[in-house]
């Protein structure tokens, strides 16, 4: 019944367009337009990926941290490694850059050397005072080595947090107004303010300044995928257009295969607006995938048309031909299509959410566009010349035809040899996959604010904020000795593991303040004894700077809850997880929980969960993609055989990608393992032309499995080949990215659908064939639901 109306359908469909070209054609400029007025909603992401869930324990710790202490993520970190900037002009021209910084709007506070504070005891009131190390601008080298030489020697209070005293690197750090961080005046300021301050201070010193921090990171990355946009938009028209015209040699076919996809583009950046998702580094790879996606469809449908003018000449024969019977298949391959996409929709990342959500709506989009431009604007046209019809009879394409027919048919054993050979590799190679990757590694190696990065990691062990919240469940428990003790205890731990920096806390402010007690000797740099403690924590609880109080950076204002704050250096998440599994050992070890609660978090963590959550999503996502696409090529062919058959040549070209990664020691991570759902509802594609040609060459050869199969190798192998060149050269041009995880995502989707052209056209007839016997006969390849290729008129086998 269903095919009975499929059949009906598409010659209806056909009428339809035809009859109603200019009132189409208007449809379509109307709502390209009503699309193009939503660019303006349009917005690059000021805010980082929220791969974890809201109810995620981790994101609820993360959540109950920042509610206590706030943004742990706004500093911006300058510095100078150059014995030049220890004379005065330049020493004093440093200071006038903090304080330039300092008057901004956008700037909540700055710890520079301009207004460092030393903690004086004062004996009159009992207390503690803030008084500036420099009262006044040094005027002679000997004031700057006599201060300098203080500040390293005689206040390990600052170490790592404003110098490092062994390469004598000083440090500016730049706290940004919370309110503005995931805002677009971030941006703004970061871009257009600093980079002007600092630009102007380096052609005045001579000296380089390096800057970083998670909000300037997340700044320029933000401008490089901006940068990158219209870098594969162009790329991507290129390659498809001139692969296009060598395949048709036709300049009409090419420009309006262009015009197609230029369209689809349009569409693709109007519904990003009109859903009003901000644009990631994933759906900034939609518009050129649509053009990579969309260009065969337009193969598929000009190749059909220039066949049937070359067969009987007639034009509104051959347009209503095209629609009636390559509008149906194409539908049902961009329906797999997208389906591979659409699975990321149930996934709980927002940001793998949306990119399902608008490349499943464009990949329909274009198909409809495919549809409807194609046919109306050749029937404007004059019939194609014989000149553009000689494709259609290439020498080079029979003799690649010829060669899989041979291959097919006289070396089947061959084939299923090299299969199991390939396919045991393969497996060896996939045993030595790992699951790892890092917060930066996918950035732009060869930006500057990568190069700052690994300066950053090397001066001041890292940049990625990792804390510590220790909840004393008692007010003021905070100011114990008993817990301060533990913390110290913990923070030593830390210390001695390599890739974190010296951890920051109430500990250190205590130290410091015994310190001050005894007029700043630096031996005393360390915790009070009992006795010392009352007069000492009492004296720091009433000091106060400029009205606010010491402790608040470190406590909370009950002093119930103590932050631990440590920076952690670019490690790859095994090792990730070694640190955290050491962490909490000592933790436990140190605080017993019906004394304390305690746990780890900060960007850095979230980035370890997110990761291992977003891999074993995406797992999930390949299988539901796999499932669904095989419950429809079920509801296809009727034949769970067939569903077999068919799975097989499109799933080792995944296996066999993920053997080459292991070989080529490619990770598992969100970009690489994206790949695999890709290009499986991509490649199926084939499949789905070469089983419908084949089963429609069985009912017009009554039967005869060989001539079906070789039938429809012939017929379907030059469009295979000449769609899946397309979409290898055009995923190979997100090579070009200089983010890792898309050049990855390129070049592992065009491998992989270049392994699944080759199995398509040569491991699937070899199977169909030897097969035949328990797959081929009437009562398992039923009549399909859906008649994807109707007969031809034209052929008198199928009457």
């Amino acid at each position: 019944m269903v095919a009975k109306l499929t059949k009906g359908f598409w010659p209806k469909v056909a009428r339809i367009i035809l009859r109603n070209r200019i009132l189409i054609l208007l449809a379509v400029v109307g709502f390209t337009v009503f699309l193009a007025m939503q660019w303006k909603n349009m917005q690059f992401s000021n805010t980082e990926a929220n791969i974890l869930p809201d109810d995620h324990p981790a994101s609820i710790q993360y959540n109950a941290f920042t509610k206590i202490f706030g943004e742990e993520g706004n500093a911006i970190v300058l510095a100078i490694r150059d014995s030049a900037l220890f004379t005065p002009k330049n020493f004093n021209r440093w200071n006038t850059l903090s304080k330039q910084l300092d008057a901004f709007p956008e700037v909540d506070y700055v710890i520079s050397l301009e207004n460092l504070k030393e903690l004086i005891k004062d004996n009159d009131t009992q207390t503690f005072s803030m008084e500036p190390l420099i009262s006044a601008p040094p005027k002679t080298k000997s004031e700057i080595d006599s201060l300098t030489n203080h500040l390293f020697t005689e206040l390990p209070f600052y170490d790592n947090l404003v110098y490092n005293p062994k390469s004598r690197t000083i440090q500016t750090v730049i706290y940004l107004d919370k309110d503005i961080m995931n805002t677009a005046v971030r941006n703004e300021f970061i871009l257009n303010d600093l980079a002007e301050l600092v630009e102007d201070f380096e052609q005045e010193t001579n000296m380089d300044v390096r800057i970083s921090g998670m909000p300037y990171i997340r700044t320029w990355n933000t401008k490089s995928i901006v940068d990158e946009i219209g870098l594969f938009i162009v790329g991507a028209l290129l390659v498809t257009s001139i692969i296009f015209f060598f395949f048709f040699r036709s300049f009409r076919a090419t420009f309006i295969s262009m015009c197609v996809v230029i369209i689809g583009v349009m569409w693709a950046f109007g519904i990003l607006g009109l859903l009003q998702y901000e644009i990631t580094i994933l759906t900034a790879l939609i518009p050129p995938l649509i053009i990579v996606i969309g260009i065969p469809n337009c193969i598929f449908l000009i190749n059909k048309y220039q066949q049937e003018v070359k067969k009987h000449g007639n034009q509104a024969l051959s347009l209503q031909r095209v629609i009636s019977k390559i509008g149906n298949a194409t539908l049902m391959t961009n329906i797999t299509t997208a389906s591979g996409f659409a699975t990321f929709i149930i996934l709980d990342s927002d940001l793998l959410k949306e990119f399902g959500i608008v490349a499943s709506i464009n990949i329909i989009g274009i198909f409809i566009l495919s549809l409807l431009i194609i046919p109306i604007i050749y029937s404007f046209m004059p019939l194609p010349k014989t000149k553009h019809l000689k494709h259609l009879n290439k020498k080079w394409m029979d003799i690649f035809v010829n060669w899989m027919e041979n291959m097919v048919r006289n070396h089947r054993i061959g084939v299923y040899i090299t299969t199991v050979a390939v396919l045991v590799l393969s497996i060896i190679g996939i045993y030595q996959m790992r699951i790892t990757g890092s917060r930066i590694e996918d950035l732009p190696k060869k930006s500057h604010f990568y190069k700052d990065i690994q300066f950053f990691e090397a001066e001041f062990d890292g940049i990625m904020p990792m804390e510590i919240v220790v909840d004393t469940k008692r007010k003021n428990g905070v100011v114990k000795p008993a817990t301060l003790k533990r913390m110290d205890r913990l923070g030593a731990v830390i210390d001695e593991i390599p890739e974190l920096s010296r951890p920051i806390s109430i500990v250190d402010l205590v130290k410091y303040s015994k310190q001050a007690f005894y007029n700043g000797i630096p031996k005393y740099y360390q915790l009070p004894t009992s006795q010392e403690n009352t007069f000492i924590m009492n004296a720091v609880q009433k000091s106060s700077t400029d009205g606010t109080n010491l402790l608040q950076s470190f406590v909370d204002s009950t002093g119930q809850t103590a932050r631990l704050t440590t920076y952690m250096r670019d490690v790859k998440i095994d090792r990730m997880e070694e640190i955290e599994k050491d962490l909490q050992e000592a933790i436990t070890k140190q605080f017993p929980s019906e004394r304390y609660d305690v746990f780890m978090t900060g960007k850095a963590l979230l980035f370890l969960k997110g990761t291992k959550y977003l891999v074993k999503n995406l797992l999930l996502s390949l299988a539901l993609a796999i499932g669904l696409i095989s419950l429809f090529m079920a509801y296809l062919f009727r034949s769970y055989k067939m569903v077999i058959i068919s799975l097989v040549p499109n799933l080792l070209p995944l296996v066999i990608t993920a053997g080459v990664m292991g070989y080529l020691g490619v990770p598992i991570k969100p970009s690489t393992i994206l790949v695999f759902s890709i290009a499986f509802g991509i490649s199926v594609d084939d499949t789905i032309h070469f089983l419908a040609k084949y089963r429609q060459e069985l009912t017009a050869h009554r039967w005869h499995i060989k001539k079906s199969v070789y039938a429809a190798l012939r017929e379907t192998g030059v469009s295979m080949f000449y769609t899946s060149i397309v979409l290898f050269f055009g995923f190979s041009v997100f090579i070009i990215s200089s983010f890792g995880g898309t050049k990855a995502l390129g070049g592992l989707v065009s491998a992989t659908l270049l392994f699944a052209m080759l199995s398509n056209l040569i491991l699937l007839p070899s199977l169909l064939l030897s097969l035949e016997r328990s797959i081929a006969n009437k009562q398992v390849l039923k009549k399909p639901q859906i008649d994807i290729l109707p007969k031809d008129e034209d052929n008198p086998k199928d009457k």
